[in-house]
C-alpha cells in the first residue's frame, strides 16, 4: 500500500474508533437514564436495554457509516495535500538521478519539516553541481597540463630519431626537465586527492616553527631572485598533519617568492594567536593585482595574471593544494591584494585548545 492509502486508512480507522467510543458513551448514558426513569415510575414493560437498543442501533449504524465515508474521503484528500511536497521532492530526486543537477525544488509555504527537507535538498544539489563543475574543469585542465610535457617529449624523441647526429647530451637534459615536470604534476595531483580524503593523523604542530623551516628551505631560491624572507610572530599551535602543514606553508612562501618584484622583493611570514584560532599570514611585494584575478588564484592551474612560466613558476597547483590542505584542517584561506602591490595570503586554523582535538 502507498503511504497515502495507509494514512487514509489510519485517519478513517481513528475516526471510526472515536465514533464507536462516543456512541458507546451516549448509549451507556441513555441506558442509565432509562433505568432511573423506570425505577421511579415502578412500571416495567420490557427489559430496560431492549427498546433502547432497537431505537439506537439504526441511528448508530448510519452515523458510523457516515463517519467511515467521511474518514475515507477526507483522509484521502488530507493525506494527498500533506504528501504533495514529497511528490515534488521525489520528482526532483528523479531528475537529479538522470544527471541534471540544475533543477531546484523551491518549495513555497511556511517553514515546516517538508520545507526544511526541500531546502536542504536544494542546498545539496547546489553543492553537488558546484563540485561536479569544478571536477570537470579540473579534469580538463589536468589533461591539458599533462598533455603538454608528453607532447614535448614526443617532439624531442622525433627530432632525435630524424637526426641521429644531434647532440644527445642536450636532448637528454631537456627530456629530464620535461619528465621532472610531469612527475611534479602527478605528485601534486596525488597530494590533492589524499588531502581531499583527509587520510592523515592529526598532531599538534607549531606553525611558527613550520614557517621558519619553510623559509630556510626556500632561502636559496629567495637569494637567487633577490627576495628577502622575514619570519616573525608568536607560537601558534594547530592540530593536523605536520607534513601537509609544512607543504601548505612551503607553497605559500614559494608562491610569494616567485611572484615578486624583479629586484629587492620582500616576503613576510607572521603567525599570531586569536580566540579560538591561530593565523598564518604570508605577504609579498609584487605587481598590483585586481580582486578579480585574486579570486581565481586558488583555482587549479592558475598562475596570476598570465600563464607565462619560467623555471620556478610551478605547475599551477600551489595555491590549490594550499586551499585543499586548509579545508582538510577545517580552516579558511583568504587571499587579498595589497594596496602597494603583491598579495596577502591568510590561513586561519582552529585552535586545538578550544576544539579539544
Amino acid at each position: 500500500m502507498s503511504v497515502r492509502l495507509k494514512l487514509t486508512l489510519s485517519y478513517a480507522g481513528f475516526l471510526m474508533l472515536a465514533g464507536v467510543l462516543l456512541l458507546g458513551a451516549v448509549f451507556v448514558f441513555l441506558l442509565k437514564y432509562q433505568e432511573i426513569g423506570i425505577s421511579r415510575s415502578g412500571v416495567v414493560i420490557s427489559p430496560p436495554g431492549t427498546v433502547l437498543i432497537r431505537a439506537f442501533a439504526p441511528t448508530a449504524g448510519i452515523v458510523l457509516a457516515c463517519l467511515l465515508v467521511f474518514g475515507l474521503v477526507g483522509g484521502w484528500l488530507l493525506a494527498g495535500r500533506m504528501l504533495s511536497p514529497l511528490n515534488r521532492i521525489t520528482a526532483a530526486t528523479r531528475t537529479a538521478a538522470t544527471g541534471s543537477l540544475a533543477h531546484r525544488i523551491r518549495l513555497p509555504g511556511r517553514r515546516d519539516e517538508f520545507r526544511e527537507l526541500a531546502d536542504a535538498f536544494d542546498a545539496m544539489l547546489a553543492r553537488l553541481e558546484a563540485q561536479v563543475a569544478e571536477q570537470q574543469r579540473f579534469a580538463a585542465n589536468a589533461s591539458h597540463e599533462l598533455r603538454t610535457p608528453l607532447a614535448v617529449t614526443q617532439t624531442l624523441l622525433d627530432v632525435a630519431r630524424n637526426d641521429p647526429d644531434r647532440d644527445s647530451g642536450r636532448l637528454i637534459e631537456r627530456l629530464r626537465a620535461v619528465n621532472a615536470r610531469a612527475i611534479d604534476l602527478t605528485e601534486a595531483l596525488l597530494l590533492l586527492s589524499r588531502t581531499d580524503q583527509r587520510s592523515f593523523v592529526r598532531e599538534t604542530v607549531d606553525l611558527s616553527l613550520v614557517a621558519e623551516e619553510a623559509a630556510e628551505t626556500l632561502l636559496p631560491l629567495a637569494e637567487k631572485r633577490d627576495v628577502t624572507v622575514e619570519t616573525s610572530g608568536d607560537v601558534a599551535l594547530a592540530s593536523g598533519s605536520p607534513a601537509l602543514l609544512l607543504q601548505m606553508v612551503t607553497n605559500l612562501v614559494h608562491n610569494a617568492i616567485v611572484h615578486n618584484l624583479p629586484q629587492s622583493g620582500t616576503v613576510r611570514v607572521t603567525t599570531s594567536v586569536h580566540p579560538g584560532s591561530v593565523v598564518l599570514a604570508v605577504e609579498n611585494t609584487g605587481d598590483k593585482l585586481t580582486p578579480q584575478i585574486v579570486a581565481t588564484l586558488a583555482e587549479p592551474f592558475q598562475r596570476g595574471s598570465s600563464r607565462i612560466r619560467d623555471d620556478h613558476a610551478g605547475i599551477g597547483l600551489g595555491l590549490a593544494i594550499v586551499k585543499s590542505i586548509v579545508q582538510a584542517h577545517d580552516g579558511t584561506l583568504t587571499l587579498a591584494p595589497r594596496t602597494a602591490g603583491g598579495l596577502c595570503a591568510t590561513v586561519r586554523l582552529p585552535d586545538p585548545r578550544y576544539t579539544g582535538s
